[in-house]
């Protein structure tokens, strides 16, 4: 087996398949082990755990922390700290809270602009994970409103300050760094080129992320163009931080691509070697 997929969604956040599945895949893709990062949530890291004991697979405890700067999403991935330890554990269930007051506000606000949707179909679509802006979108889909998921990611739909875009209940980026790490993790910056249509992450607020104590960029991403992972690396290595490889696999969603980005043994070692205390 060989590397690590550090970025991969269940079904408790907005991926298509359960953690058993996602599990499977993982290990048909030949790779060592995965974190299950779903969105604010750890709810299905047991599930996964369970699935991957024979034939050996490790899963690392891991979530995707929603943050956010000047209206912009900023996504903090966290590993290896401690799901019960309460203060994080708070901010991850009032997250949570606001994603559902979030969804249902931009059903509302797509109603007004015509568009013949209801907040308990995206609720059926989100199932036992935490609702969010892609259930929207693929019941905006189901509606005949765009014919992608990424279609209803516009200015003219629910992207990043369009017609219907809501923000979200989201920490800072650097109070992010610190809830992980006061609960014994590692923090990562995903995916800093892009997010959903945003604009990417302004370098002064990682290098404020890194003050903080930031472990890791996420430089090799499906949606990063080389010349951006050879920047995110670079500055990686100036700051001291880890530089990790992830497929961000949300199963159907995105197209099945774990493992199309890798992170080694080796620099999993060292990041992890971060843990506080």
């Amino acid at each position: 087996m060989s590397g690590f997929d550090l970025h991969t969604h269940s079904t408790y956040s907005d991926g298509t398949l359960d953690p058993e599945e996602v599990v499977e895949l993982a290990r048909s893709r030949d790779l060592a082990g995965i974190a299950l990062t779903d969105h604010d949530t750890t709810e299905g890291v047991e599930r996964a755990r369970k699935a991957a004991e024979l034939p050996g697979l490790v899963v690392l405890t891991g979530c995707e922390l929603s943050a956010e700067h000047e209206g912009d999403p900023v996504h903090v991935l966290g590993y290896e700290f401690d799901p019960a330890e309460p203060v994080f554990a708070a901010a991850r269930e009032r997250i949570r809270a606001g994603r559902v007051t979030r969804a249902r506000r931009m059903v509302e606000r797509l109603r007004d602009l015509g568009v013949p949707l209801e907040y308990e179909r995206v609720e059926e679509l989100a199932g036992e994970g935490s609702v969010g802006r892609p259930h929207v979108a693929r019941a905006m889909v189901e509606a005949g409103v765009v014919p992608d998921v990424p279609s209803a990611f516009s200015p003219d739909w629910i992207g990043t300050g369009g017609r219907a875009y809501v923000a979200k209940e989201a920490v800072t980026p650097v109070e992010a760094v610190r809830l992980i790490h006061g609960a014994g993790g590692v923090a990562v910056l995903a995916h800093p080129s892009v997010h959903a249509g945003a604009r990417a992450v302004p370098e002064p607020v990682i290098r404020a992320m890194a003050a903080a104590g930031l472990d890791g960029l996420e430089a090799d991403h499906p949606d990063h163009p080389p010349g951006a992972r050879d920047h995110w690396r670079a500055l990686a290595a100036e700051l001291g931080m880890e530089a990790t490889g992830s497929s961000d696999c949300h199963g159907a969603l995105y197209g099945y691509r774990m493992g199309v980005c890798r992170t080694s043994e080796a620099t999993l070692e060292a990041l992890l070697a971060r843990r506080p205390g």
